[in-house]
Parts: C-alpha cells; structure tokens; sequence
C-alpha cells in the first residue's frame, strides 16, 4: 500500500500507475497489457450478436443537453461492425430516457442507417429502439399508440430494423395485460418487416416496473407470450432485459418457432448465448472484440476456448452493471474514452459523475485483466489524468 503522502513515487517510465483503493490509500498497479483480438471475415453463424451503441457527447457544445459528437459516435459504431457485431441503436444505451430526446434520437438513427450501408444491408446490421418518449404526457392508450406509429415509420424509412421498446407511458396509462396486447398488437399489424419487442426490466427502469400489465413475474410472462404467440409472425425475436438466468431459459423454451430470444443479460451472457440465446447486449459495447473472438469459437464447437474468453470478461460486465444498474452507460462510456474510440469523458447531462472514482478505477484495473486496453500507454495517460481531475494524484 502507497499512502497519500507517497504519491511522488510514480516512475512514469513505465506502464504503471497508482490506484486508490477503499480506505484513501494508494496501490501501485502495473498493466498487464492488450490482448490480440483479430478483426473476423465474418459475422458469427452460431447466433446473432448485437451490440447496444453508446452515444459520443459534444464537450463543446453549449446547454443543449443531447447535442453528440456525430462523427465520433458514428466512428463507434463502424468500430463495432468491424467485429463482425449488429449494432442496436437509439435504446437505454445510447441514454434514450436519459438524456437523448426524441430529436436526436431521430437524427441518430438517420445517420446510423445511412452509415451501415457501407457495410451490407441496414435492416441485417441496425436494429433501432422505437418508442414514445417524445410524448411524455401521452393519456390514452391511442396517444401511446400514436407515438409509437411515429417512431416506428422513422425506423422503417432509414432502412433499420425496428426495436418495439418499452414504453413508459404506456406502462403508467395501462390498466391490464388487455391493453398491452392492444397497442402492440395494433403496432404489429403494421410494421412492414419483423421486429424485435424489448421488455426491459425495472432494474434498468423502475417506471417499467408490472409491465406486460402484472406486478407477478409469472403472470406478465404469461401475458408476453400471449402476445408473442398472436403476432409471431411479425417478430423477428424477444430482448429480455431482466437479469433472471432461469426465467430467460424458460422463456426461450416457449417461444414459437423462429422467434429468437436476444439475451439482454449482462451478467450470464456466456452460459445463456451458450445454450441457445442469441444476444443483443450494452456490454457488447465495451467488449466487442472479445466477444467477436469468443463467438467466432462458438461457431467451430471450441467450447473451451468460448468459456475462457468469456470468463475473461465477466469481471468486468458485473462491475460495470452493478447497482443501481441503470448507471452502467457510465463505466462504457469511460472505457471508450480509456481505448482511444473517444477524446472526451463526457455524457449528455452529466451522467459521467454517475459512478465514483473507486467504480471507475475498479473498471479500468479489471479492463486491462481482461486484454480490452487497446493502447496502454494512452490509457494509463487517461487514468492518471481523471484521478488527477479527481484529486486522488
């Protein structure tokens, strides 16, 4: 332990730095460097892996609270097709309901689309949340409906594949599980190519909370079925986002035939991809390459080599998601600004003091044990000059 009082003791020689740890010392830290994680020919063809998009903010520009740095999100997501990831775009990550009004969301989603193109077929590479946030006061099940159609066609008319998100209002105007069924059945009957439904649990968003119309967790899988079962020809796959290994693993079971369920699980996302999920994951953000090369073992039966570069990562996912979990984009958004994709830790409406400087550190230490610091000596540069910031060095 290096108290305070020692801090002068950095050789800056070398790829190490002081960390603070719990109590107000000091541990001397060296990195054990990058991992080689090669760019594959290919998406996977065991399953289909999205990455969920942070968003890039502009640390210059002035009170708007949701004005981004395009050139550098997009650069981000073209970062993320090069390991052979789908990007899903426009959802909680990108601070959709926390930040990214409908406007830019809507810009976000143009660009993105047009974007993927260079890259193959915007409906193949981009699926984009579609919700109702642009009408906060929507009172009626129609208002919801409304809302939802306008986004949806935004969607639709930039090539991408539509995410039906949860809804907000919809959850606070909705008496049952009947009127679900009826604004996104109603939805379903339009949409000119499947989608995805997204139930995110109240982990992620506690407005979401007795969605599907029942605070009974059982009770609300038997309405989501329902609906899924009503529609399955309009839905491409269900993204579950509630944190329950079991409850997903008996869900996917009971999906209809070629309705794919997309783990939303950052937590046991190996051992659910494993055994039969397909994924759409914000930490796929932060791990795209690991995750590419662990996928790309999945697809030649290396199971070992899966499980290992998987348990690599983990560590790392558990930290970034741990409680309250809403705050994960923080510690993406830091690691992107530690890898180089970023020139600026910041967020729209301040979210990078989200998360304290002893998180962060735990999430920069547990980066590099996992290979996913890139360039070392521009990440041990950034941390020294956040815990500077910080008032630690």
């Amino acid at each position: 332990m290096i108290t305070r009082e020692h801090r002068v003791l950095r050789r800056p020689g070398r790829r190490f730095l002081l960390l603070p740890v719990p109590g107000g010392a000091l541990e001397s830290y060296e990195l054990k460097g990058p991992r080689e994680w090669p760019r594959p020919d290919a998406r996977p063809t065991s399953r289909v892996a999205y990455a969920a998009a942070h968003v890039v903010a502009d640390p210059l520009a002035g009170p708007s609270p949701a004005a981004l740095d395009w050139d550098t999100t997009l650069a981000h997501r073209r970062h993320l097709w090069s390991y052979g990831m789908r990007v899903a775009d426009a959802m909680d990550t990108a601070q959709r309901n926390a930040g990214l009004d409908w406007e830019a969301a809507r810009e976000l989603i143009r660009r993105s689309a047009a974007e993927a193109k260079a890259f193959g077929d915007p409906y193949d590479l981009l699926a984009c949340g579609a919700g109702t946030d642009q009408t906060p006061a929507a009172g009626s099940l129609d208002a919801v409906a409304a809302a939802y159609e306008e986004q949806v066609g935004v969607v639709e008319e930039a090539g991408a594949r539509v995410i039906l998100m949860a809804s907000r209002q919809l959850a606070a105007v909705a008496r049952g599980p009947e009127d679900y069924h009826e604004v996104y059945g109603r939805l379903l009957g339009q949409t000119s190519r499947p989608v995805i439904l997204h139930w995110l649990g109240e982990r992620f968003d506690p407005a979401l909370a007795g969605y599907w119309g029942a605070a009974d967790l059982d009770a609300a899988t038997e309405s989501f079925l329902g609906l899924v079962r009503s529609h399955a020809a309009a839905i491409d796959g269900v993204k579950v986002s509630l944190l329950d290994a079991g409850h997903e693993t008996r869900l996917r079971a009971e999906l209809p035939d070629g309705v794919r369920l997309y783990t939303g699980d950052d937590l046991d996302y190996p051992s659910l991809i494993k055994d039969g999920s397909d994924a759409l994951l914000g930490v796929f953000d932060a791990i795209a390459p690991a995750a590419a090369a662990a996928l790309a073992a999945l697809d030649q039966d290396e199971t070992e080599n899966y499980d290992a570069i998987f348990a690599r990562t983990l560590p790392l996912a558990h930290k970034i998601f741990e409680a309250p979990t809403h705050d994960y984009k923080t510690g993406l958004v830091f690691l992107s600004w530690l890898s180089g994709h970023q020139d600026a830790f910041v967020m729209i409406g301040g979210a990078q003091s989200a998360r304290s400087v002893l998180h962060l550190t735990d999430v920069f230490r547990l980066a590099d044990q996992a290979g996913l610091l890139p360039d070392p000596d521009l990440a041990v540069r950034r941390m020294r000059s956040y815990l500077n910031t910080a008032g630690v060095l």
